[in-house]
């Protein structure tokens, strides 16, 4: 009877081990912060890599002006070295993506590389005095102008309406 005992002490102690192990982790949780929302996308300064390809650039360089606060640059790059091109990839106050690529590359190759894979459909669009075509189908869906010998794609997750809002706020000066 005596071994007996020892086991249901041991049992005991075991149970009352994870007890206090389940306490200590559910305190734990709650005390330490934690944050289930949507991570914080940095905001980049692109008027320096701006600055740089309108003056290297052989066409008039885009980027908006006028925006709400609430869109975000997260993305700038310029590559003289490959056609000009031209990238500024922002975050719509929705959290979806939308990006200005410029380029004097040919345009079948970089709008189908730009829109990752959309086609061209026979919308059209006046959006600041100028004729954008609607291209969709693929990862993006894009508005896209060709314009002084380069390619302009405002392409991303966003809809047409955020899209045309972009394209509505790019000025080359």
């Amino acid at each position: 009877m005596a071994g007996s005992n020892g086991k249901q002490k041991t049992v005991r102690d075991m149970i009352l081990s994870l007890a206090l192990i389940g306490v200590a982790a559910a305190v734990i949780y709650v005390f330490v912060p934690h944050d289930d929302g949507e991570p914080d996308v940095k905001r980049v300064d692109y008027r320096v890599e701006l600055l740089t390809a309108r003056r290297a650039a052989s066409y008039p360089v885009a980027a908006p002006q006028g925006l709400p606060e609430e869109w975000k640059a997260t993305s700038v790059r310029f590559r003289g070295d490959d056609s000009d091109a031209w990238h500024l990839g922002f975050r719509a106050p929705d959290g979806q993506y939308v990006q200005i690529e410029q380029s004097t590359q040919k345009p079948s190759k970089f709008i189908d590389t730009a829109s990752q894979g959309s086609r061209e459909t026979k919308v059209t669009q006046e959006i600041g005095g100028a004729t954008w075509t609607h291209y969709t189908g693929g990862r993006y869906d894009a508005l896209v102008r060709s314009d002084r010998g380069a390619t302009t794609v405002v392409a991303g997750t966003g809809s047409f309406e955020q899209l045309a809002e972009m394209a509505k706020a790019l000025r080359t000066a």
